[in-house]
């Protein structure tokens, strides 16, 4: 009997490392985006978006309500913090704002470690600060801006962990980064890069989502369309790796019209990628543009377009995926672009 056993653990101990040790190359990578669903990113949203958080002002109790909502998601998930333990919040004192009487707030990070370059990170961050309330008592509830951001995270993190349940960790790490303070200038990405919690020049890329659940305005006939920022401001490569997959899996309407120098909206500044850019890390922002709810109450969950959102969050998991598992990290090839010029 203890002979059976014996000979049974390690059968099992060797099937686990067979499954450890599975070629990420592999992979059926549209296995694991078709875990990104419409429906679940609407469960999300609707929660998310609600009023019961009260538009997620920086530093008031509805952006610590969303905070906890994300810490928990990314523990029923089981995805850990870099932090360590329980602890999935970067501290973001009142003191980093540089103007306005903001309260203390918290970065929410969670952190899946790569198989076999793990020091090297891809970063995936949104926003999930939004407006607040009004002095009239109207909540902005952000669905679009940028609940839509933050919940697509949610399930691209979902679909990683799917993939290395199964044995396919990716080779990089990643690092879900939710930040605050953006509708303050930026300030949650910006303390971040100041105060990283991994060395930057080991961070690889940053793929920023800001508003990708909506059709901006002008925009009705233009298809299944997302808007790309900055994919080749600093590399070359990665905007060519990013076209490659649009290519060969989704066949979305690349859109590149924000992203001309002479754009007088300046998207490229206007987004947490920046921040990572001024250091010279290669970025990609995805945005819808803008449209009449834009920085107002009626930016509800219920004017979302959630298989768009869907499509579009399918192709920043690719995109993600592809720069997680390549051999060689994108490389700069052109100089940081800065504020005016």
């Amino acid at each position: 009997m203890k002979k059976v056993l014996f000979l049974a653990v390690a059968v099992s101990l060797v099937g686990c490392k067979a499954q450890q040790s599975k070629s990420i190359e592999s992979a059926n990578v549209m296995d694991y985006a078709n875990t990104i669903t419409a429906n679940e990113l609407k469960d999300h949203l609707y929660t998310f978006a609600s009023d019961e958080f009260q538009g997620r002002e920086t530093g008031e109790p509805g952006q610590k309500m969303a905070a906890e909502y994300l810490k928990k998601e990314y523990q029923q998930l089981g995805i850990p913090s870099p932090l360590g333990g329980d602890d999935y919040y970067q501290e973001v004192p009142s003191s980093a704002f540089r103007r306005g009487n903001i309260k203390d707030t918290e970065n929410v990070l969670a952190y899946i470690e790569g198989s076999t370059m793990p020091e090297e990170i891809l970063v995936i961050s949104s926003h999930y600060d939004h407006e607040g309330i009004d002095d009239e008592g109207n909540i902005y509830n952000g669905a679009d801006d940028d609940g839509s951001g933050t919940v697509a995270i949610l399930e691209i993190a979902e679909a990683f962990v799917q993939a290395k349940k199964d044995g396919y960790t990716p080779k990089r790490s990643i690092l879900f980064l939710n930040v605050t303070g953006e509708e303050k200038g930026l300030v949650g990405s910006r303390y971040y890069t100041e105060n990283p919690v991994f060395p930057l020049e080991n961070t690889v890329t940053n793929l920023n989502i800001d508003m990708i659940g909506r059709i901006g305005t002008d925009m009705e006939n233009s298809g299944d369309y997302v808007y790309l920022i900055g994919s080749d401001k600093l590399s070359t490569e990665l905007h060519e790796l990013s076209e490659e997959v649009n290519n060969k899996y989704l066949n979305l309407n690349l859109d590149y019209t924000f992203n001309d120098e002479n754009d007088p909206n300046r998207f490229y500044y206007r987004s947490d990628h920046y921040n990572f850019a001024k250091h010279d890390i290669p970025i990609i922002f995805y945005f819808n543009g803008v449209h009449e709810d834009y920085h107002k109450p009626t930016d509800t969950p219920d004017k979302i377009e959630y298989d768009l959102l869907e499509k579009r969050t399918k192709l920043v998991f690719l995109t993600a995926w592809e720069v997680a598992n390549r051999d060689e990290r994108p490389f700069v090839d052109k100089p940081t672009l800065t504020e005016g010029e």
